[in-house]
């Protein structure tokens, strides 16, 4: 979800800075200048004295400008943190026993763990994601548990089956995990 979002924006913020600065550049080689557009010829200035001193007096207008200039700010960093930010492991290094060592793509295990936490009995469905550094990764599952499971017998079963699999079969000495256990909905059983 949000790689689209950040294609999406990231599409439109460059279509629109393309377009402005592509008609400013063709105004400023001389080409006519739309009727709507700011400036009428390429000798005009981005903003005339009178623009640039006409709220001046306000006490409002400075305070509410950098407040504004502040969220922008804000939301351009937070964006750019959010981008940055690896949510998920890419590959997880696995050793082969000859001092080389395999990649195995981070999805792959999370799908099969997935899988399999999803077989065991009770678990209605079952998501994981990888998280830390490649030679030492950790698993956050969330499992969704029927309603007649026991969860303490369902992270047991959990540990035991899917978790100890996908530790050995990758090679890794230990692979922590915090599981999130939630119920199922269902509905009320009639009593007859």
């Amino acid at each position: 979800m949000l790689r689209t979002v950040n294609r999406v924006f990231l599409g439109l913020v460059g279509l629109v800075l393309l377009v402005l600065g592509g008609s400013v550049l063709a105004v400023g080689l001389g080409a006519p200048a739309p009727s709507w557009w700011i400036h009428h010829d390429r000798h005009d200035v981005l903003l005339s004295e009178a623009e640039r001193t006409r709220w001046r007096d306000a006490g409002w207008w400075w305070p509410v400008v950098i407040a504004a200039l502040a969220v922008l700010l804000l939301l351009a960093l937070w964006w750019l943190v959010s981008v940055l930010r690896r949510r998920r492991l890419a590959e997880v290094l696995v050793d082969t026993g000859d001092g080389e060592g395999a990649l195995l793509r981070g999805r792959a295990l999370e799908s099969v763990l997935g899988e399999e936490a999803a077989r065991i009995d009770g678990v209605d469905r079952a998501r994981a994601h990888l998280r830390g550094r490649r030679s030492a990764p950790e698993a956050r599952v969330r499992l969704a548990l029927e309603p007649h499971v026991d969860p303490g017998d369902a992270l047991n079963d959990f540990t035991g089956q899917a978790l100890a699999h996908a530790r050995d079969s990758a090679g890794l000495a230990s692979l922590p995990a915090e599981v999130r256990l939630s119920g199922v909905r269902h509905h009320a059983e009639r009593v007859s």
